[in-house]
């Protein structure tokens, strides 16, 4: 692990903040400065400021069923509902677990524990989405997740359809489904979608492509945690279960 990683995982730095302490010769690796290309290894103790910084060894782990016009995020410049508004102030300096836009609901996961957060964030975990399309399933949209499926083929999405009209991206290469099932066959179908990175609106922007618009989305599994029954705007803790898995993940 990284020295500046190391630090944020077990302390309240960020790790632009810690490449400042190690810059400014606040950091030691066994009583020896540290400079920015210092090995961490795997024996070696860290302190700051003549501390010992010991690893993190507890943590909890909360799923929150995020509604509809919250922001993830810990503040918003226009003044808007964000996500810890909904949550109880005990809460308040964890952190989350990827992101749902302003118009998403549902599972996100929330930790106090840089390492979990990290670890989950950049995973290539499944995410699995119900969505609510804006008219009937198309043979082209349908022959297109298929092909993505059955070959593995990335999507490329070379326009703006979908986004934000805010968003800076023009291009967006989208991994293969990992599944697609129709849960709904109407003139308003249902579907749900299994991806494993869930970035940059890129369901709605895939969908776009074939004209359709998602009226509801709704991740309801993240990896190993499932929403279930969980009311909109509730939290839960991780069951035994979750945290016996999330302990096997990390370990790994």
């Amino acid at each position: 692990m990284r020295l500046n990683q190391y630090i944020a995982h077990n302390s309240k730095f960020s790790r632009r903040e810690a490449d400042v302490l190690i810059e400014s010769g606040r950091v030691k690796i066994n009583h020896t400065r540290a400079t920015p290309q210092s090995v961490l290894g795997a024996r070696d103790k860290v302190f700051v400021d003549g501390k010992l910084l010991r690893p993190v060894q507890k943590y909890t782990a909360i799923i929150y069923h995020k509604p509809k016009g919250e922001i993830v995020s810990k503040r918003d410049d226009r003044g808007r509902r964000v996500i810890y508004d909904g949550l109880d102030s005990k809460f308040g300096g964890f952190s989350y677990v990827g992101r749902l836009d302003y118009a998403s609901e549902g599972l996100l996961i929330l930790s106090d524990s840089k390492q979990v957060v990290h670890t989950l964030s950049t995973a290539a975990l499944p995410r699995t989405y119900n969505l609510k399309l804006s008219h009937a399933l198309s043979p082209k949209l349908l022959d297109s997740v298929r092909t993505m499926i059955t070959e593995g083929k990335d999507f490329v999405i070379d326009n703006l359809k979908g986004a934000h009209t805010l968003s800076k991206i023009n291009s967006l290469t989208l991994t293969p489904f990992l599944d697609f099932e129709i849960l709904r066959d109407s003139a308003l179908p249902r579907v749900r979608v299994v991806i494993n990175e869930g970035k940059n609106r890129e369901l709605r922007r895939f969908f776009a492509q074939f004209g359709y618009e998602i009226l509801d989305l709704k991740r309801v599994g993240y990896g190993f945690c499932s929403l279930n029954n969980l009311p909109c705007g509730k939290w839960r803790y991780f069951t035994k279960e979750e945290y016996k898995k999330l302990k096997i993940f990390l370990d790994e």
